[in-house]
């Protein structure tokens, strides 16, 4: 009881700061107390649990939104042509099907079928409390459900198709354009891209609290709009390489890739 005590201890407390959520001290005393806490702080398998849920969130998630940001950017600089050296120079990396394999799908996976899992049994505090941060609580979970079913669907549309070979990495923009062009799967792209790129930032901001690196309410909100302005300028840069992904520089290369699937 005293290690519960002390965590509750101040005005506004994180018990379980990678998911966003605050209470004050009389409210988690109080939570605990009545058997009601669902946090599992206590509970070693939990614990341990969502700490390697976080990690193998952090890094295969930073990972596969940083290269996607680089080399969809490229349409934005250099049209096709950047495009297809972006994606040649990642593919003629040594080992890049095992690094993708082993380091950012497979951890993926485990990350977001156990995210999926804690959201299903987390209770939204929306209700109960006002604080910014159980909005962030709330949109994490939402955005990472559809992260999740986001993610599986572009490796299906573009890696997938690659690796069975339907189309070849020098097609991939000719797929991007076919994408983009159609008003509902560039919608359901925007939405897509948006809640990734949320997810990431605030889970950026609670990993670094629930792992100490930003302690105490002065480094929580220095970081809270660190990771605002990463979550606006990589939104942005996404968005843009939509929009390049639309132009008439892709047109050809998608018109050659329908030819190609006619014949």
């Amino acid at each position: 009881m005293e290690s519960v005590t002390k965590l509750c201890q101040g005005n506004t407390v994180h018990v379980d700061a990678l998911w966003g959520q605050e209470y004050n001290e009389r409210r988690c005393l109080q939570r605990y107390e009545s058997g009601k806490e669902h946090t599992n702080v206590m509970k070693g398998n939990s614990y341990y649990a969502r700490r390697i849920h976080s990690l193998l969130g952090v890094i295969p998630l930073s990972m596969f939104i940083i290269s996607h940001m680089l080399t969809n950017f490229a349409a934005v600089e250099g049209g096709p042509e950047r495009f297809n050296n972006a994606v040649n120079l990642i593919n003629s990396m040594p080992l890049i099907w095992v690094l993708e394999l082993g380091v950012i799908f497979l951890p993926l996976l485990f990350h977001g079928i156990y995210g999926l899992y804690i959201a299903y049994q987390s209770n939204s505090n929306i209700g109960q409390f006002s604080y910014g941060r159980n909005w962030a609580f709330t949109l994490q979970r939402i955005t990472g459900v559809i992260t999740f079913i986001f993610i599986v669907w572009h490796v299906y549309q573009t890696r997938f198709q690659v690796a069975i070979g339907e189309v070849t990495h020098e097609e991939l923009g000719g797929v991007m354009h076919l994408i983009s062009t159609n008003n509902l799967f560039f919608v359901l792209y925007t939405i897509g891209v948006l809640a990734a790129v949320f997810h990431f930032a605030n889970g950026m901001w609670a990993f670094l609290v629930s792992w100490g690196v930003t302690v105490g309410p002065r480094a929580q909100r220095i970081s809270s709009y660190v990771w605002m302005v990463v979550f606006v300028v990589v939104s942005a840069m996404f968005l843009l390489s939509l929009a390049a992904f639309r132009g008439d520089e892709f047109n050809e290369a998608a018109a050659a890739l329908d030819l190609i699937r006619h014949v």
